[in-house]
C-alpha cells in the first residue's frame, strides 16, 4: 500500500479540513441526497476516495449523478452528466426520499442546537427578522425521511445556539455534524464532540457555541488532509477555490 502524505495545519484551509472530514464520514454509505456548495464537494471527494460506490442524488430530480464540473446551482445542467436517471422533483421526493431509498441527506444550516435541530429560515423574529434565509427548500423533508443526516457548517456562537430562532428541520436523524473546529456525533439526543481538527483547542470550541458541549471521554484529533485529498479538491472539484478558500 502506498504511503499517505499528511500535511501540516498551515497547508490547508478550514473549509478544506471540513470537506475532507465530512467525506471520510461517508465511508460505506450508498445513496446520498446532496445540494451544492461544501456538501457537494465533500460527497464528490468521498466518491473518489472512501466511498467509490456512492450514488449522488440531487434535488432537481437527478439520481446517480456524476457532474462533469462543479455545479453552480441545483438547476445547473452539468448535474445530469452521466446520471442513472432524471426524474421530476415530485418523483424524487415521493418515490425515492419518502420511499426510504436515501441513506444520507447532506445539509447545511444557519443555526443548529445541541439536539441537531436546524434553522435555515430566519435570524431573529419570524415576523420581523434581522435576516431572511432561503428557507427549507427540501431540507425539512430530507431531515425527516433520509435514514441519516450529515451537517456541514462553520461554528460560532451565532450558528451553534442554545435556542434556534426558528426550527426548520428536526434533528432526530442527525448523526454527524462537521464544522471548521471539529466533528460531532449525536449521542443520546445530543451532539457530542468526538474530534478536534489539527491546531484547534477545546477552549476554542467552547467559545464558539452557545451551550456547554458534551465531550467524548476519548476525544481525538482529526487526521489532517492528505496530499492526495487536497489535490482532488484543488484540481478536480473546486479548482477556482469558490468554496474552499
Amino acid at each position: 500500500m502506498a504511503a499517505v502524505t499528511l500535511l501540516s495545519v498551515n497547508t490547508f484551509t478550514a473549509n478544506e479540513m471540513m470537506i475532507v472530514a465530512a467525506a471520510r464520514e461517508l465511508a460505506g454509505q450508498r445513496v446520498c441526497f446532496v445540494g451544492v456548495g461544501l456538501p457537494n464537494i465533500a460527497v464528490n471527494l468521498a466518491k473518489r476516495t472512501v466511498a467509490p460506490d456512492l450514488e449522488l442524488v440531487y434535488e432537481a430530480g437527478v439520481f446517480g449523478a456524476r457532474p462533469a464540473r462543479l455545479p453552480l446551482s441545483i438547476g445547473d445542467p452539468t448535474i445530469v452528466t452521466n446520471a442513472t436517471a432524471v426524474t421530476s422533483m415530485f418523483e424524487l421526493f415521493g418515490f425515492y426520499l419518502q420511499g426510504g431509498l436515501i441513506d444520507v441527506g447532506f445539509l447545511g444550516a444557519a443555526q443548529i442546537d445541541r439536539h441537531g435541530d436546524i434553522n435555515t429560515t430566519v435570524i431573529g423574529s419570524y415576523d420581523a427578522p434581522k435576516t431572511r434565509l432561503p428557507g427549507s427548500g427540501g431540507a425539512c423533508e430530507i431531515a425527516q425521511n433520509a435514514k441519516s443526516i450529515f451537517v456541514i457548517m462553520r461554528q460560532s456562537p451565532r450558528s451553534f445556539v442554545e435556542q434556534l430562532d426558528f426550527r426548520t428541520s428536526v434533528g432526530a436523524r442527525v448523526s454527524v455534524v462537521v464544522t471548521d473546529l471539529g466533528v460531532y456525533h449525536r449521542v443520546e439526543r445530543e451532539l457530542q464532540l468526538d474530534a478536534l481538527h489539527p491546531g484547534v483547542t477545546l477552549d476554542q470550541v467552547r467559545g464558539a457555541m452557545g451551550w456547554a458541549p458534551r465531550v467524548s471521554a476519548s476525544l481525538a484529533e482529526t487526521q489532517a488532509p492528505s496530499a492526495a485529498e487536497l489535490r482532488l479538491i484543488r484540481e478536480d472539484l473546486d479548482p477556482k477555490g469558490v468554496y474552499t478558500k
